[in-house]
């Protein structure tokens, strides 16, 4: 009996809580969530933790910032003094021949197209007597397409970035022409300073991105790149005016410039390669591996630079110009004596200096004049680089001859200035 009273007042109390409506349904309601205090414990220990330690991160990385910017003011550079070195009075001195102002490349590797611009400019003044400024971001534009048409060709094992060499202009324009410096000058805003950091950054990127996923359709690759030189300096014209009449880039150079661009030649000298033959300039810059290089003796090299200047024709040149000897705010490049005596520069201390690396392709400029100076032969270089413009001569540099013959690497002439040694060559 006790059983059976408990079990109807359970029915009866379950009742009362919850009627027994037939077809009762639920409603939704919002509650606060519920925080497991147990959980919540734990996540601000780690979160505590974890900010003691982003807090000695950060102590760290702003003693090394401190460490390296105390680094970087304290930085010293071993250069030479000046005793015993004479340059020139002023570039009016080395009888220049005909070149415009120099022009700062700024933050852009293109010294190559900067220098050897420069030269031909020179060239077309000597050849018809006119004074025509060009375009240098003309030929660094269709550069970097064939430079990534070749990258695409050997899937990524092939250089692209700013650097390149004097040659690269005779085999640019002949395929794609030049144009004047007023018809391309390839900056987004006129009189912007040169920053070519963000265009070969976004290349870099947009390669990777080639190389990561097999994307190798040479004709989409160069349309997206040629998308991001548009974007950082500008669309190149495909015509364009001219002293009133409207022409191509080729017919510009044929007719105007009236340059023949097989007509010139590049020398070096290494003892890597058999005298008299044409090799390849085995440098990173050299991307296309052209072997159309002239190799010649130090002392018919040499010769040949002093056989143009004192002809009146100018040099485009290029080489090493991390030396003690180079000096920006006195305009002089020379070796110091505590380096090598000039009379014991020759092939060989020359060679050592390429092997051992000391010696790098590391700028092109130009040659526009030339004196022999207190017993020295001293040229006079017009220079694309920041350091060019830290002493009294804005843009220009006096390097001694004996720099020059140590230092300095291949050179830029006529053809039919060096016949003589041109017959030399071993077939």
């Amino acid at each position: 009996m006790k059983k059976i009273i408990a079990f109807l007042l359970c029915v009866s109390l379950c009742s009362l809580a919850t009627p027994l409506v037939a077809g009762a349904k639920n409603k939704v309601k919002y509650e606060k969530r519920y925080v497991d205090p147990v959980l919540k414990a734990m996540e601000e220990a780690r979160e505590k933790e974890q900010a003691a330690r982003d807090d000695e991160t950060a102590a760290i990385r702003k003693r090394q910032a401190e460490e390296k910017k105390k680094e970087r003011e304290g930085a010293r550079t071993l250069l030479s003094d000046m005793s015993g070195v004479y340059p020139p009075p002023s570039p009016a001195a080395c009888r220049p021949v005909f070149h415009f102002p120099p022009v700062a490349q700024y933050n852009t590797n293109t010294c190559w197209s900067f220098a050897t611009t420069s030269y031909y400019e020179s060239e077309i003044f000597r050849l018809g007597g006119k004074k025509i400024k060009l375009s240098e971001m003309w030929t660094v534009y269709h550069e970097y397409l064939e430079k990534v048409r070749r990258w695409v060709r050997e899937r990524g094992a092939s250089l692209v970035a700013e650097g390149g060499e004097s040659n690269a202009i005779n085999r640019i324009w002949k395929q794609v022409g030049i144009v004047p410096e007023e018809a391309y000058p390839g900056r987004r805003v006129d009189g912007d300073k040169l920053d070519h950091e963000p265009l070969i950054t976004e290349i870099r990127a947009y390669l990777e991105y080639v190389k990561a996923n097999n994307l190798w359709d040479e004709k989409d690759v160069l349309k997206h790149v040629a998308v991001i030189l548009d974007k950082h300096i500008g669309a190149p014209p495909s015509t364009f005016a001219y002293e009133g009449r409207e022409m191509t880039p080729l017919e510009f150079l044929k007719n105007e410039t009236k340059l023949d661009m097989d007509n010139y030649v590049d020398v070096m000298s290494t003892s890597f390669y058999p005298f008299y033959t044409f090799q390849e300039y085995a440098v990173p810059d050299n991307w296309w591996h052209s072997q159309d290089y002239l190799n010649v003796p130090l002392d018919v090299w040499y010769g040949l630079i002093l056989r143009a200047v004192k002809a009146g024709v100018s040099v485009g040149i290029g080489g090493d110009v991390s030396e003690p000897g180079k000096l920006g705010f006195q305009d002089v490049c020379f070796v110091p004596s505590f380096d090598i005596p000039a009379g014991s520069i020759d092939q060989d201390a020359r060679e050592f200096r390429i092997d051992n690396r000391t010696t790098e392709d590391d700028h092109g400029i130009h040659i526009v004049g030339y004196k022999n100076h207190r017993g020295h032969d001293w040229f006079l270089v017009k220079d694309s680089g920041r350091s060019a413009r830290w002493g009294r001569h804005e843009g220009y540099y006096f390097f001694r001859g004996d720099y020059v013959k140590l230092k300095m690497l291949t050179f830029t002439v006529p053809r039919d200035l060096i016949k003589d040694v041109l017959a030399k060559v071993k077939k």
